[in-house]
């Protein structure tokens, strides 16, 4: 095999992996929705994380790590902040009073905003094409969501959602930086079990306060969440983003609305109104131009 075509093979491979961790992912919204009607959004918060970081112990047991340093701990930590505790803990809340189709509008957003997140954190000097693009997609969220609500205003539950993107935003900017370092599963290992001694302590504190789920269907949307959402998901997506180029890689990420409103109709029964169906058709389309605008940014830097 010549290296044009190990190359051809290896962009192809991250793109495989980018994929198959955005099918993991966009399972979350639908799943967090069943769970929330009997599991409070807090335990669903600390709860799923602490279980996915007795799984990354388990595999630190049998797979010696690389030792982050003091710099890679604080990134972690951000990384953590990011997608172990912001994105579960907005999406949950937001998710006991809005139907899952209707969040994945707002999540369309979370290509572009994360691309603007990398913008930000690597110093490029995207097109304007790149700015309008961005602009544009979140000027289109609010008026989705004033449409929504009968222009009665922004409710909280839409507020959760947009902290839930710029979490999710920065813990995947910085999460993709440093799987180039700690390698793409150790990144999300290390965020969890770094999470842990504050996470831990207050599931059990839930668990112990408040009444606890009787419905073996909730629990099971939990442990899939905590499996895969918040474990599993992340070695394939940051294994993606590692192989590269992350450029290619991080639009896949634009699939991730429509799998999820194909699952939010087909497990949940959601209706998805015109609305609701035009709102992420444009969301997505103008996501999918501020990535490729910043793509063709970085094609010209590297030349």
């Amino acid at each position: 095999m010549n290296s044009q075509s190990a190359r051809a093979v290896s962009n192809y491979a991250g793109v495989l992996w980018g994929l198959l961790g955005i099918l993991a992912f966009s399972f979350t919204l639908p799943f967090t929705r069943v769970a929330v009607e009997t599991i409070n959004p807090l335990f669903m918060t600390t709860g799923r994380a602490s279980l996915a970081a007795i799984f990354a112990l388990i595999v630190f047991a049998f797979v010696r790590p690389t030792k982050a340093t003091r710099s890679q701990i604080f990134r972690l930590m951000i990384v953590a902040a990011g997608v172990v505790v912001g994105f579960p803990l907005f999406t949950s809340l937001a998710l006991q009073s809005v139907p899952s189709a209707h969040g994945t509008v707002v999540i369309a957003l979370l290509p572009a905003v994360t691309a603007l997140f990398v913008v930000m954190r690597t110093g490029e000097r995207p097109s304007p094409l790149f700015w309008f693009a961005s602009l544009a997609g979140a000027l289109a969220v609010v008026v989705f969501l004033a449409l929504g609500n009968g222009f009665s205003g922004i409710s909280w539950p839409d507020v959760f959602l947009v902290f839930a993107v710029v979490s999710a935003a920065i813990g995947y900017t910085e999460g993709g930086l440093l799987s180039r370092e700690l390698g793409s599963w150790q990144t999300i290992c290390w965020a969890l079990i770094i999470a842990l001694p504050i996470l831990g302590p207050i599931s059990l504190v839930d668990l112990a306060v408040f009444p606890v789920s009787s419905d073996p269907i909730a629990w099971m949307c939990f442990l899939y969440t905590a499996l895969f959402s918040m474990f599993l998901g992340f070695f394939a997506w940051y294994r993606g983003l590692a192989i590269g180029p992350m450029t290619s890689v991080s639009q896949v990420q634009l699939s991730q609305p429509v799998f999820t409103l194909l699952w939010s109709a087909l497990i949940l029964g959601e209706t998805l109104t015109p609305d609701i169906l035009i709102g992420g058709a444009v969301i997505i389309a103008l996501a999918f131009i501020a990535v490729r605008a910043r793509v063709n940014t970085i094609k010209k830097v590297v030349r």
